[in-house]
């Protein structure tokens, strides 16, 4: 992968397109090859056979260097060697995953991901994807983990401003209900306990009323 990883951020995956694409290419070589070893069977049909492997040395490669990443921040989509092209769906941007097999590709691994982001972005289709279950599931996951990550900041940012105002200045009563009220969303959602809830509602409530 050739985009440089933030602060913080881990490769989770990279997956290709399925071998399958590197077939028509390569046989298409091979028939030439034989071709041109059957019909003149001398030093111009070698000189051929190596011009023709150009063509699926090109494929090779530009398979090689056709890739999408999951990290635990986004998704990166990155085309091309001679001409490239990149592109980023941060985690949080995307709303749904989906995958598609037909029968072969349940038969040879290979499928469809159709990724939808936020509308300014759009959705992406991508086709012959190698595993396409496995690179859906890592960005739910993934996804799932960068929500939790988040949540768990909101909480460590709020227990740091309760804790801040406390010892600075007899905080109102509506500065108390605001508070309460982020406090019992973030329980809500599981980021912190009901331990850790009593405790910070204790504090504000003994702040507020001394």
């Amino acid at each position: 992968m050739r985009t440089a990883l933030k602060k913080d951020e881990k490769l989770l995956i990279i997956v290709r397109q399925h071998w399958i694409i590197l077939a028509l290419p390569f046989l298409v070589w091979l028939l030439i090859a034989v071709l041109m070893l059957w019909w003149l069977g001398n030093a111009i049909a070698l000189w051929v056979i190596l011009l023709t492997a150009i063509y699926p040395a090109v494929a090779y490669i530009n398979w090689k260097h056709n890739l999408w990443a999951v990290t635990n921040f986004r998704v990166v989509d990155e085309t091309g060697f001679f001409t490239r092209y990149s592109k980023e769906s941060p985690l949080d941007k995307i709303n749904n995953v989906e995958y598609d097999q037909d029968i072969l590709g349940r038969i040879f691994g290979y499928g469809n991901v159709d990724i939808q982001t936020a509308a300014e972005m759009g959705e992406t289709k991508y086709e012959l994807i190698h595993r396409p279950k496995l690179l859906k599931d890592t960005i739910t996951h993934a996804q799932e983990e960068y929500k939790k990550m988040q949540i768990t900041n909101q909480a460590a940012q709020l227990a740091q401003a309760i804790s801040k105002t406390t010892a600075a200045v007899a905080p109102t009563q509506q500065m108390v209900a605001d508070e309460l009220h982020k406090l019992f969303e973030l329980l809500q959602k599981g980021a912190i306990t009901e331990q850790e809830y009593t405790l910070q509602k204790s504090r504000l409530l003994g702040s507020n009323n001394g």
